[in-house]
């Protein structure tokens, strides 16, 4: 039975300041309830409650489990106060009964449109730091996956090699990110598919992508201009994808993400929920092919 989750990211909840209009937590649920998504990601710190006994109370009330949650963080620095903030985040997922901490390596600067260069060692002390989350997340029962994400340290095909090359940790595999990325998703799976430790579904249109790569406009423009597509509207190869992970026996989850920047003004709503379930519907015709 195939495992499928959301995130609120696809309803325009994000860390980012700026980002756009945050939607109330009760629509965001709600919704993904409706469409008969059985589980979420936690979103951005402080969206949903940060106490184990809400968090559970409020996800039973709209009849969601949950999988796991995003922790962006500046992997490189050396600061212990990196790891006892990444614990917090997996403390709150074990007791709610999640599954995986997803880490990513963050910048240390708001937004994900600058990427200052790392060092050598400062590599090294991403990689270590990952590994020591990683660890101390495992005794909580917890996997952890590093994301390859666009504006992080991780993000060019040269990196998420290197990263694959220095560290054992499994990776999300998030097919828009990467593509974005310059990396081939089903490429990367193909020939690591070992590596797979989460699945963020994703479709992204190619030519809005290489604008990204190129610096012709920023990620953050790219997703106003609508970049994420619903799934089977874009760019992404995602029945071979699919296929590959079917035969390398994944089992995990496949969480659905469209990063979306909701504007002020209602009336020009990107409709997530609509898209949300074009994606559900696409992938029931993939799985079911």
């Amino acid at each position: 039975m195939t495992k499928v989750a959301a995130a609120p990211i696809s309803w325009g909840v994000c860390e980012v300041p700026g980002w756009g209009r945050v939607l109330p937590r009760a629509t965001v649920l709600g919704e993904m309830a409706a469409l008969g998504i059985a589980a979420t990601e936690l979103g951005p710190p402080g969206y949903l409650p940060t106490e184990v006994p809400d968090l559970v109370a409020l996800l039973d009330s709209h009849g969601l489990g949950l999988v796991g949650g995003f922790f962006a963080s500046a992997l490189h620095s050396v600061d212990e106060a990196t790891v006892d903030d990444a614990m917090a985040v997996a403390e709150l997922l074990a007791g709610a009964g999640g599954e995986v901490l997803v880490l990513a390596a963050a910048t240390g600067l708001d937004g994900y449109d600058e990427r200052p260069a790392l060092s050598d060692k400062e590599w090294a002390t991403l990689v270590d730091t990952a590994a020591h989350i990683a660890e101390r997340a495992a005794g909580l029962g917890l996997r952890t996956v590093l994301h390859p994400h666009v504006g992080t340290h991780v993000e060019t095909y040269a990196e998420v090699e290197r990263f694959v090359h220095d560290s054992e940790l499994l990776l999300c595999v998030d097919t828009g990110h990467l593509l974005i990325g310059g990396t081939d998703p089903v490429d990367l799976v193909r020939r690591h598919p070992r590596r797979v430790g989460h699945v963020h579904l994703k479709d992204v249109r190619e030519d809005l992508a290489e604008q990204v790569r190129t610096g012709a406009i920023t990620y953050t423009q790219a997703v106003k201009d609508g970049i994420y597509v619903p799934l089977g509207a874009g760019d992404v190869d995602l029945p071979a994808m699919l296929k590959l992970l079917r035969d390398n026996d994944y089992d995990g989850w496949y969480v659905l993400e469209q990063d979306t920047s909701l504007p002020d003004d209602p009336a020009k709503d990107p409709l997530p929920r609509t898209h949300t379930k074009q994606s559900l519907d696409h992938l029931d015709r993939l799985m079911t092919a």
